[in-house]
């Protein structure tokens, strides 16, 4: 529904309720024609601006999905999600799946085994100076020229700060480049006197 209609409904439903208000047990038959003639203008309206099907279930996802009458919200699509979550428990609930004929089942120890702990991860970090420390300033990148491009649009736009820097994380933090020269900016005015 786009703006003028939306106006010309509330209009029209305002009048309505004006009817509601003035009626009584004598108003006359002409009156209440009035009040017909303006309740089908309401209604033209309203359908006039109608763009899309009726909601077919009461989710807010999937209004006009598939309807599931067993579901609380008529939705069949997120009934089955809900559905597989709730066999996923079960399943899981009497105890580890069989193994494979000729696979060798691992035994617990007390530390694990090499496949069990994750795999280092090396991470390249983009920060910015914000007057008084270094803030991460996107999110962390996998890949070192995709961070370095994307500090070199940050330095470029129309808001940038006054330095940069590339921090690469693997275990540790490494500060790999740094643009610009961080300054401490005191954020009280007339220096905290």
């Amino acid at each position: 529904m786009n703006h003028a209609q939306l106006t010309a409904l509330g209009r029209a439903l305002r009048l309505l309720g004006e009817h509601g208000e003035s009626l009584t047990s004598d108003t006359p038959d002409t009156r209440l024609h009035e009040i017909r003639a303006d309740l089908r203008r309401a209604l033209d309206l309203l359908e006039d601006g109608l763009t899309g099907a009726a909601a077919s279930t009461r989710c807010a996802e999937h209004p006009t999905g598939p309807v599931d009458e067993s579901a609380p919200d008529l939705c069949l699509l997120c009934e089955t999600r809900r559905r597989a979550a709730r066999r996923s428990e079960v399943d899981g609930a009497y105890g580890r799946p069989r193994q494979p004929a000729g696979t060798v089942e691992r035994v617990p120890t007390r530390y694990g085994v090499r496949g069990d702990r994750p795999q280092p991860q090396q991470r390249w970090l983009p920060e910015l100076w914000n007057g008084r420390e270094w803030q991460l300033c996107g999110t962390p990148r996998h890949d070192r020229r995709e961070a370095e491009l994307y500090l070199a649009a940050q330095r470029r736009g129309p808001r940038a700060a006054t330095a940069y820097r590339l921090v690469h994380e693997f275990t540790d933090y490494e500060v790999l480049r740094v643009w610009g020269t961080p300054v401490k900016v005191d954020i009280e005015p007339m220096g905290n006197l």
